[in-house]
């Protein structure tokens, strides 16, 4: 299948939900409007009771208990409530996917982001940005596998989705990598053009004339997150590093290598998050 013709598939690129796209934009506004944004958010229980119970999960490590979205603007702040809302609507998004296991991809992706975060800030970067962007990143999987099941099916037959050679695989056997697909919803749930152009050039942030900071900190993080999740071991590690990736992001290596064990995603905010 075509890219186009994948894209073309309304079930496979779900459309972002109309109160979050009404929630972004109010975001987006040079002064958004707070009491405006808990108005739209409480039009939709759904909505506010997972925002409520992700707000109050181990994810924000928050000494206090979130009780109201108005609660949690204030408390959290524009940058965050942005995340919160972003991070709910997607979970809701892809509730079943045939092929694949949601519980490890989403706990693949909420580390990728978590890891992104921390590489952003020590850069100067935009945290925010960074941080969703690692968590949509792989989400073209998720399309893929939904829009095409039995094409894909034969891909999954060869190379798991978290082998670091699946990109290699999905691009001779289509044409395009999840990271285009991801790109592509991206656009269609109206993300600033920097996580569009972070997840596009993910596999080869700095290639050519592409300079693509941003992709180069989603390249690092999901290679460390899919390590994670493979069980990779130290000598596996120090192999399949990538060490060009790291050098022209000016990345001391063991800032990735060494991540405390309480950074990786628990049980708790994994529920949480798909709840």
């Amino acid at each position: 299948m075509q890219l186009e013709e994948l894209l073309a598939k309304a079930k496979a690129l779900p459309s972002i939900p109309r109160v979050v796209s009404d929630v972004m934009s109010e975001l987006n506004k040079e002064d958004p409007d707070a009491r405006r944004i808990g108005e739209m958010v409480a039009t939709d229980p759904g909505l506010t009771a997972r925002m409520l119970k992700l707000a109050n999960s181990a994810f924000f490590g928050l000494s206090r208990e979130i009780v109201s979205v108005q609660d949690a603007i204030t408390i959290l702040g524009f940058n965050h409530i942005r995340t919160l809302i972003q991070a709910v609507a997607l979970s809701t998004s892809f509730k079943t996917v045939p092929g694949v296991n949601l519980e490890q991809f989403w706990r693949y992706s909420l580390n990728t982001a978590k890891i992104c975060k921390t590489l952003a800030q020590s850069m100067r970067h935009n945290d925010g940005v960074a941080f969703t962007a690692g968590l949509v990143h792989a989400v073209g999987d998720l399309v893929m596998h939904i829009g095409m099941p039995d094409e894909v099916a034969k891909i999954d037959w060869t190379v798991s989705p978290l082998d670091m050679k699946r990109a290699e695989v999905e691009r001779a056997a289509l044409g395009y990598t999840y990271a285009d697909v991801s790109a592509a919803f991206a656009v269609k749930w109206d993300f600033p053009q920097a996580i569009v152009n972070a997840l596009k050039h993910q596999l080869v942030p700095f290639e050519g004339d592409i300079y693509e900071p941003m992709a180069g900190i989603v390249h690092m993080a999901a290679w460390r997150a899919r390590a994670q999740e493979i069980h990779m071991d130290r000598e596996g590690l120090a192999a399949t590093f990538p060490d060009v990736v790291a050098i022209l992001l000016g990345l001391d290596p063991e800032m990735v290598l060494d991540r405390d064990t309480t950074e990786w995603t628990s049980s708790g905010e994994l529920s949480a998050f798909m709840a």
